[in-house]
């Protein structure tokens, strides 16, 4: 691949991206005004979440192009490390956007709750929920495999759950509203906001916690690490080499593996570490990722990676 010019995986990560802007584009305006209409706390909530999902889905279009460029003279490694970082960033917005949601949620029951339109709080629930959804479905189909795209895939799915938890509450406050418990519908909108912040608390979290993993280098997931030993272990055993020293990380779509192996001397030649390298990389071609790797037959212990 030429530097500058992006994959084919990368094309349908950014085209995905797309069609995920596009789609929050009308979702957001769809929630502010139905929310300022019916005065619900919940819906502008929700409105809001979506106009944080456009930008975040601005910046992972943007971090995927970058990554996908390649190596520069000034970034000779690539720009890989853009991808755990904007999903933190994404983690971090939206965990900002929930604790701000709760306490604004608390302040309202403090001062007595809020009037809303129980029946407009079903419907919108609905109807958000369908094309949160729907929404998540095209991007796990298009993208299973990137962490961009898994990322986005989360914020809808989140998208889809609080719009749920609209629709339920909405449907509970028509019901309260032909008991005796009529007042309790002024807390409905309010209440809603909390379920739905606590609901949603842990994605950010995992969010937070996967961008860190990467961006300290750490070990890649355990399947993955699994299906490297694979290919290590049919490479040792065909060209009869020692256990190796076999260290990996991913960041973004890159995959990072060293192998070290130590031999007897007098027996291996530059021509057969370039064989094993050779299989090592077709080996590792298969894998759903970019890998990076570096093979090491030495004979002096110290040299082993």
């Amino acid at each position: 691949m030429a530097d500058g010019e992006p994959t084919r995986s990368a094309q349908h990560e950014q085209r995905a991206l797309r069609v995920s802007m596009a789609v929050s584009v009308a979702l957001s305006v769809v929630a502010l005004v139905w929310g300022l209409a019916a005065g619900s706390q919940v819906i502008l909530l929700d409105g809001v979440y979506a106009i944080l999902g456009l930008g975040l889905s601005w910046l992972s279009l943007h971090a995927s192009r970058l990554s996908a460029a390649g190596p520069t003279p000034r970034f000779p490694f690539g720009r890989e490390s853009l991808v755990p970082l904007v999903v933190g960033v994404q983690g971090l917005a939206l965990l900002g956007t929930l604790v701000y949601a709760a306490v604004e949620a608390i302040r309202v029951i403090l001062d007595g709750g809020s009037d809303v339109a129980a029946g407009g709080l079903a419907a919108y629930g609905v109807v958000s929920g369908l094309a949160c959804l729907a929404g998540y479905g095209y991007l796990v189909r298009r993208g299973p495999r990137s962490d961009l795209i898994r990322a986005e895939a989360a914020v809808w799915l989140a998208g889809a759950v609080t719009s749920l938890v609209i629709a339920v509450g909405g449907v509970v406050a028509l019901l309260l509203g032909r008991t005796a418990w009529r007042g309790a519908e002024a807390y409905a909108d309010s209440v809603l906001v909390l379920v739905s912040c606590v609901m949603l608390a842990r994605l950010p979290v995992r969010m937070l916690r996967q961008a860190a993993s990467e961006l300290l280098e750490s070990a890649p997931e355990p399947a993955v690490q699994q299906l490297i030993r694979d290919v290590v272990e049919r490479v040792r055993a065909a060209e009869g080499l020692p256990e190796p020293v076999l260290r990996t990380s991913k960041v973004g779509h890159k995959l990072y593996v060293e192998v070290g192996f130590l031999v007897p001397p007098g027996r291996w030649d530059v021509a057969d570490e370039d064989r094993v390298r050779r299989t090592l990389r077709d080996g590792l071609a298969a894998l759903p990722y970019e890998p990076w790797s570096v093979v090491e037959v030495t004979t002096d212990p110290e040299l082993v990676l």
